[in-house]
C-alpha cells in the first residue's frame, strides 16, 4: 500500500511541477505578445512610440518575473520530489540563483530603484 501512495504522490508532484512549468512559459509568452500588441496598438494610435515605451518595458518585465516566478516553483516541486540528490540540489541552486538575479534586475528596470529603497517622491506621501 506503501508503494502504490507513494507512486500516485511523486506522479501527482510531476503533473504538479509540469504545469507550473507550462503555466509559468504561457505566462511570459502572453505577457510578450499581449504587451507588444498593446504597445503597437498605442503607438499606432497616438503616433508616438516613445509616449507608451515605458510602459510597454514594465508590461514585459512583469510578465517575465511572474512567469520566473511559476517556473522556480515548478523546478523546487520537482527537485524536492523526485531528484533529491546532491547534482539535482546544486543545479536546482544555481537556477534559483540565475532566476533570482533576473528577478533581482527585473525589478529594478521596473521600478527604477532597488526593492528596499523607496523613491524620494514616494515617502512623501
Amino acid at each position: 500500500m506503501f508503494q502504490l501512495s507513494d507512486g500516485l504522490f511523486k506522479t501527482s508532484m510531476y503533473y504538479a511541477a509540469m504545469s507550473l512549468e507550462i503555466l509559468g512559459v504561457t505566462v511570459i509568452c502572453a505577457g510578450v505578445v499581449a504587451t507588444t500588441g498593446l504597445f503597437l496598438y498605442r503607438a499606432w494610435i497616438y503616433r508616438d512610440m516613445n509616449r507608451f515605451y515605458g510602459k510597454y518595458r514594465k508590461g514585459m518585465g512583469k510578465a517575465i518575473l511572474l512567469g520566473l516566478e511559476l517556473l522556480v516553483a515548478g523546478d523546487i516541486i520537482m527537485t524536492t520530489t523526485h531528484g533529491f540528490e546532491l547534482h539535482h540540489l546544486t543545479v536546482l541552486g544555481i537556477l534559483v540563483l540565475i532566476r533570482t538575479f533576473l528577478s533581482f534586475s527585473l525589478e529594478i528596470e521596473i521600478n527604477g530603484h532597488l526593492p528596499w529603497k523607496r523613491p524620494p517622491e514616494a515617502e512623501k506621501d
